[in-house]
Parts: structure tokens; C-alpha cells; sequence
């Protein structure tokens, strides 16, 4: 395993920068993130495709991980019902410790390897499931143990880590590493390491979304209209997409409570 993750910054003195020398050192290691994210595409590539296929047989994707890692997972798969309209059982984040952990560090959690599949079989996981281990580190015992048994019991499994040749990328089917080099300050991987896998989550996640049909054009025609700036957005939506005015998208909205329906409905008779 090459760790870079735990090496020594690059920079030294950090307590005696100005604040200026401060942000802008801090801005040049990040300038470097979206790089190393170039680099593992293919990874991301195979690991997207083989979601789609699981998640159009009926699976689903469970994000696993602890610390930072764990909370990007738990805030990917919170924003993606809201923006595809999809059900919050279609890609779920998990944990270690639990929701407490998403506000406040739950001592020892990510030590136990027995936690993450014990988690999943509350979901009644099953073997078109995909599970996916977020851990910047690459040897977080409860990613481990959760991939492990996910391997045994014959999912698809995948990992998004910052270190190369890790533990968790060893046992993962479809592993995607990020190799970000150390950070600012040695060893806190919510810096460039949480960037990178915020990065790839995305990527990711959008991807699978858009292979899964849910957005028409460029624009997220199912998305939950759940205050007035998406109901607003959606009445744009429809009027770019079928040239309706402003008071005929409002009312085709106001109708079927959806933007694809709505603007389905105009096409059928126009």
C-alpha cells in the first residue's frame, strides 16, 4: 500500500502563514484534485456502468464508510431524491455510529468489522444490490468487513479511496482510486481527500442518474418541487422545453404536479 494520505505536507510553518499565504497555499494543493480525479475515469466508468445495469434489474446502492467519508456518502444519497425524484431506497448512505455520527464523532465506530453489513440487512439487502465503501484511508475496518461480507454474499461491490494498493481497494470488485498526495495539513483527509471523493460522488451518482432516464435534455424534469425556487425552475423547464407560456407551463405544473408529466401532456396535444 503506497500511503500518501499520511504524509507530510508539502508546507511547513503552517502557524506562522498570514492568513493570506494560508488560503492561497491551501487553493494551490486543491488546484491539483480535480487532476488526480481525471485520472481515474475508467474506474468511475466501470463502476457507473455496472450500477446501472443492478439498479435497472431492481438493485440498489448502499454508501458505506466512517468520518468524512461517511457523511459525503450520507449527503449524496439525501440530495439525489429531491433532484431525480427517486425514492430514498434507491441509493442509501450509511454510517459508521449511525446518524449520530453524521453531526458528531462516534468514538470507535469505524473500528468494528461486523457493523456495516449489520446496517445493510435492515434494507433486506439482496444480490442485485451494489455496495459501495467511501474511506479515504483505504483500510477503515467497518468499510471492510461490510465489503467483505457484501463479496461473500455474492453483490457487486466497489470503493472510492485516496491511497494506493489499499486493503478496501484490494477486496473491492470495482475499486476507484484517487491518489491526491498529502495534505495541507498532514493527515486530515476532509481536505483534499473529501474533495476527491465529493468529486467522484458526484460524478458518479449523476451519471447513474442520467443512464437511469431521469433527466431529459440537460434539465431534471422529476425533480421534487418542494419550495418555490424548484417550482419556478420547473415552470421554465417546460416552457424552454415546449415553448408554452408562462401561464400555460404554470397551470400544466399546477395540474399534474410534475415537470416531465407536464410537459409529456403539452407535446400529446400540441
Amino acid at each position: 500500500m503506497v500511503n500518501t494520505t499520511e504524509k507530510d505536507s508539502n508546507y511547513q510553518d503552517l502557524d506562522k502563514m498570514s492568513v493570506h499565504e494560508l488560503l492561497t497555499n491551501i487553493n494551490n494543493e486543491d488546484k491539483s484534485v480535480p487532476l488526480a480525479v481525471e485520472r481515474s475515469i475508467p474506474q468511475i466508468e466501470a463502476l457507473v456502468k455496472v450500477t446501472v445495469e443492478k439498479m435497472k434489474a431492481g438493485g440498489r446502492t448502499f454508501y458505506i464508510g466512517a468520518g468524512t467519508s461517511g457523511r459525503l456518502g450520507v449527503l449524496d444519497a439525501s440530495e439525489l431524491p429531491p433532484t431525480y425524484g427517486v425514492p430514498f431506497e434507491w441509493i442509501i448512505g450509511l454510517i459508521a455510529g449511525g446518524d449520530t455520527a453524521i453531526r458528531k464523532a462516534v468514538e470507535f465506530a469505524e473500528d468494528d468489522l461486523e457493523q456495516a453489513w449489520k446496517d445493510m440487512e435492515a434494507y433486506d439487502i439482496d444480490e442485485n444490490d451494489v455496495v459501495i465503501g467511501i474511506a479515504a484511508s483505504g483500510t477503515t475496518p467497518y468499510v471492510i468487513g461490510g465489503l467483505k461480507t457484501a463479496n461473500e454474499k455474492g453483490l457487486i461491490t466497489g470503493c472510492i479511496v485516496c491511497n494506493g494498493g489499499s486493503p478496501i481497494a484490494e477486496i473491492a470488485q470495482y475499486p476507484v482510486e484517487v491518489i491526491v498526495g498529502p495534505e495541507f495539513v498532514t493527515g486530515s483527509t476532509r481536505m483534499k481527500s473529501g474533495t476527491a471523493q465529493k468529486l467522484v460522488l458526484n460524478m458518479f451518482s449523476t451519471a447513474v442518474m442520467i443512464q437511469l432516464g431521469r433527466v431529459k435534455g440537460n434539465k431534471m424534469v422529476d425533480m421534487q418541487l418542494s419550495n418555490h425556487k424548484l417550482v419556478g425552475r420547473g415552470v421554465r423547464i417546460i416552457m424552454d422545453q415546449t415553448g408554452a407560456t408562462e401561464e400555460d407551463a404554470a397551470a400544466l405544473l399546477e395540474q399534474f404536479g410534475n415537470v416531465r408529466q407536464a410537459i409529456e401532456a403539452y407535446q400529446a396535444t400540441h
